[in-house]
């Protein structure tokens, strides 16, 4: 998992969607060839002014980062407007309540590798986009879906939250981390928690957070958990130190992981446990950072868990995020 930050635009008035079309064409033309930036710049163009005409104002949260070698441009178009009564219908072409062509929705469907849209009356509209250097590209298959939203608080360009994923043998070793306050002295510590999470030998989670605190001492400290997924035995071993929630959702039904108090680098307790979790079949498991409210409950959301994973972390960005810190969203969904 590459965890890019998600740079983030309010889309208030139309005149700013052409340096929002600017700055992303910028961004991709070097990754992308100019055909494919071409479409990538009409998707941003229908995503933006769709979300003018109809929602009034709302924001753009984009990243280019990069998967198996190959570069990802990802888009998640936020709105909290009226939402879209019937979906279905208006991804036709030539659909339009706006006296226009009526050729957007179908045009962000056609021109990426991956869009899902979901909706709710009077809630809003999630746009989500996934594209890659051709629309012929295929992801390959896995059995586990993992999506990261990292996004700074709006007076920084860095994230003092991060997150990592890696595979030791049978296992899969997900850790999620928030850095004390925000900026570059926050990004430090979490960094140097990554650094450790990436090279430890172990595999279990309680002697990992024991050593982030060892490494991260001269730092200002940090909050974290370690989940880690046994494939052999079906079994999740989850240990965290200070307000990283933690949740594993089946359906409608969760779990949430109880922490340690402390602060990673500073004060841990003396003994600290694995907690044990039965890993099940399209089980999420989901950690916030605390720029994330913890009153969330997907069951608030028709329909939420068809979608893919990203659409949810985007859910919980547009309705619970504090808006004072980072926020950062894991999700790692058991297909």
């Amino acid at each position: 998992m590459d965890n890019v930050l998600f740079k983030s635009y309010k889309v208030e008035e139309r005149s700013y969607v052409s340096f929002i079309k600017r700055e992303i064409h910028n961004l991709i033309i070097t990754d992308f060839k100019p055909k494919r930036t071409a479409e990538i710049d009409i998707v941003i163009s229908e995503v933006t002014s769709n979300l003018i005409k109809h929602a009034g104002a709302g924001e753009l949260l984009y990243r280019l980062s990069e998967e198996d070698e190959q570069p990802v441009f990802e888009i998640i178009c936020i709105d909290k407007g009226p939402g879209i009564k019937d979906l279905k219908h208006a991804m036709k072409d030539g659909v339009s309540t706006s006296k226009t062509l009526g050729q957007g929705i179908g045009a962000i469907t056609r021109l990426s590798n991956f869009s899902q849209i979901y909706t709710q009356p009077e809630n809003g509209t999630i746009v989500y986009c996934r594209f890659n250097k051709s629309r012929d590209y295929t992801a390959p298959k896995t059995n586990i879906v993992v999506r990261s939203l990292n996004v700074p608080i709006a007076t920084e360009t860095v994230s003092g939250d991060n997150m990592a994923i890696r595979y030791f043998k049978t296992k899969t070793l997900i850790f999620a981390g928030d850095g004390l306050g925000h900026g570059p002295n926050a990004k430090e510590a979490v960094d140097g928690a990554i650094a450790v999470f990436k090279e430890s030998m172990t595999a279990d989670p309680c002697e990992m957070i024991r050593e982030m605190h060892r490494h991260v001492k001269k730092t200002r400290g940090l909050v974290g958990t370690v989940a880690i997924l046994d494939h052999v035995t079906k079994k999740w071993e989850i240990c965290g130190v200070g307000n990283i929630s933690t949740r594993l959702q089946n359906g409608l039904e969760y779990k949430n992981y109880v922490s340690n108090n402390g602060v990673i680098g500073l004060n841990i307790p003396t003994r600290l446990q694995n907690t044990i979790m039965m890993m099940e079949k399209y089980q999420l498991l989901i950690c916030c950072s605390d720029g994330i409210k913890t009153s969330w409950d997907l069951a608030k959301y028709p329909s939420i868990l068809k979608f893919d994973p990203m659409i949810i972390a985007a859910v919980l960005y547009k309705d619970h995020n504090r808006r004072t810190d980072d926020s950062s969203i894991l999700i790692v969904k058991i297909t």
